[in-house]
């Protein structure tokens, strides 16, 4: 009995701090000065808030752990997906767009609003 509690204790802690570690959710600035909201759960949805893209989706991650996302990310304007990979740092965002397996890649940094 002892031990269950202790592995459900384990584990909550474990989650706790994966989602501190992981604080993607709420709206960022992005380099073009646009506002983009992120949020969800087990994945998160990148919207475009402002702008001439207002209301557009352009991203879907997936949190794998130390501020790190992966998933796929739309450019707007070519209206074209890529592998997306993102990384929080504090108020920092760096989201990438690749091809050819993450060979080639365009990177944005967005800051939270």
């Amino acid at each position: 009995m002892l031990q269950k509690v202790g592995l459900v204790l384990g584990t909550f802690i474990l989650a706790a701090g994966t989602a501190y570690a992981d604080p993607i959710e709420g709206n960022w600035r992005t380099e073009s000065g646009e506002r983009a909201h992120i949020s969800g759960g087990g994945t998160f949805s990148i919207v475009v808030k402002t702008g001439k893209n207002a209301g557009k989706r352009i991203g879907s991650l997936k949190a794998t752990g130390g501020g790190k996302y992966s998933g796929t990310v739309l450019d707007p304007n070519e209206n074209k997906s890529y592998s997306g990979k993102a990384t929080v740092s504090g108020n920092s965002l760096t989201l990438s767009g690749c091809v050819l397996g993450g060979l080639i890649c365009k990177n944005q940094t967005w800051s939270r609003m």
